[in-house]
């Protein structure tokens, strides 16, 4: 047991240590670095600014992406979708019209535009040219049903669409998150707009590398019946062309490719595009025109267009006789064609050929044609379409002139009747006309000047 402590005795503390004059020398060191140093101080202050600075950026950018997540919605459409051309004209028209059919979409003027060209060429040597202004690559603003909505538009310059050689193009709508039902609308609108303009009208597409495009503005249709083409011609071609499209299962129950050929023949200036163009019309088709002879169409481009032609449509091949008849490879400069025979007849009805499609060809010299192209399953119905019969003169001058006031009915049927009489001898002798001759003269002259001038547009066509 230890002794206990005197209350004189307190315990003793430690001793402190007395610097020495090394330990002395080895702060004044460290206290000159890191202490007085003001390099030291003002790169731990920048750094701190810097640290923070940086924190509160991407703190900012942060809650600008959460913001905008919950606050904005975005639509994107592309050029290779539907809705994007629909948009565009919904555009054109909205930036055309007046301030008063502008209530309800408030444009800003922009200054990027571009211009969208719709050329037509004749083949009579003259043109036409229709150009619609939209808004240009660049953010752009409009006002919808009182929102207002960003648009941009993105063009790809670097990397091109593989085969159609068009750059790839985007156009992306925001707006608040609140008025995203506004975007169905707006789409629907456009769609409305954009077909409105085709209603009642044939639409004729060509091809465009590997694609279908609209050619010139949308025709009015043609009546079936004011094509006059000889007796039973129309309806059988008709007919079978109805009959097709109603047994679409039936070709399905069957596994029987579903798919039809037609070949016109005949004549120059009989009426062959002109039928087929009325009877699009009247079935509510549209026609798809291929030019075999296009530069840089091949074989694979050739399957491509005929396997993905649109819903709804004829596609049309007009003087097919010519596509294979002394086709020649020239300079690299001149005229050079790679669709081969046997790649055009793979295409009709090979192993990658498609499907649902109806094919018309054209042609003035059937004779001219290989047995292997005019065969059943590329060639479904054969019809001649013949210069004018007796029966078609006669019905395409009443036409003409049956509701003339100057001369009564009975004076008409008794003209038509002669030239009907007319074009039968006239035919005995191996002289024919054309029913583009007799349109362009009933066209030019009075009823009398036709009569008279009728038995000189007769040519020998005698084989």
């Amino acid at each position: 047991m230890s002794p206990p402590i005197s209350p004189t005795e307190q315990p003793t503390a430690p001793p402190i240590p007395v610097p020495t004059q090394e330990n002395m020398q080895g702060t004044s060191i460290l206290t000159g670095i890191f202490g007085d140093n003001p390099y030291f101080q003002a790169g731990f202050g920048l750094m701190g600014v810097g640290v923070g600075l940086t924190a509160l950026r991407q703190g900012l950018a942060l809650g600008s992406t959460a913001i905008r997540r919950r606050m904005l919605v975005s639509l994107e459409m592309n050029n290779k979708d539907h809705a994007y051309e629909w948009f565009l004209v919904w555009m054109a028209h909205n930036a055309s019209t007046s301030s008063q059919k502008r209530a309800a979409h408030t444009w800003l003027r922009s200054h990027q535009l571009s211009v969208e060209t719709a050329f037509e060429q004749r083949s009579n040597g003259s043109s036409s040219a229709l150009f619609r202004f939209v808004a240009g690559p660049g953010t752009h603003w409009f006002k919808y049903h009182g929102a207002w909505i960003q648009m941009n538009r993105e063009r790809e310059t670097r990397s091109m669409q593989l085969m159609s050689g068009t750059p790839w193009e985007t156009v992306t709508l925001t707006t608040l998150s609140r008025d995203r039902h506004l975007f169905p609308q707006l789409l629907t609108e456009a769609r409305d707009l954009a077909l409105k303009g085709q209603e009642g009208k044939l639409v004729i597409r060509t091809a465009w590398g590997i694609e279908w495009k609209q050619f010139g503005q949308p025709r009015r249709k043609r009546p079936l019946h004011s094509v006059v083409l000889d007796t039973g011609v129309n309806e059988r071609v008709e007919r079978d062309v109805r009959a097709f499209l109603a047994r679409r299962q039936w070709y399905a129950d069957r596994g029987i490719p579903y798919r039809r050929g037609y070949l016109l023949h005949g004549p120059p200036g009989s009426g062959k595009t002109s039928f087929i163009q009325a009877l699009a019309g009247s079935l509510s088709y549209d026609i798809c025109l291929l030019n075999l002879s296009e530069r840089g169409l091949a074989d694979d481009k050739l399957i491509h267009l005929l396997s993905n032609a649109p819903e709804r449509s004829f596609i049309l091949i007009e003087d097919v006789d010519a596509a294979f008849n002394k086709r020649v490879r020239m300079s690299d400069d001149g005229y050079q064609s790679s669709i081969t025979f046997s790649g055009f007849l793979n295409a009709l009805d090979g192993v990658a050929s498609g499907e649902e499609r109806i094919i018309f060809m054209t042609t003035n010299h059937l004779e001219k044609l290989d047995p292997a192209l005019i065969r059943p399953g590329r060639v479904d119905l054969n019809v001649l379409v013949d210069d004018a019969s007796p029966t078609q003169a006669k019905t395409l001058f009443i036409r003409f002139y049956g509701e003339s006031d100057e001369i009564s009915k009975e004076d008409i049927d008794r003209m038509g009747q002669q030239l009907e009489e007319l074009t039968a001898m006239e035919m005995r002798q191996g002289r024919r006309i054309s029913m583009a001759a007799l349109q362009g003269l009933f066209i030019r002259n009075t009823v009398q000047e036709a009569v008279a001038g009728f038995r000189e547009l007769f040519v020998d066509r005698r084989t």
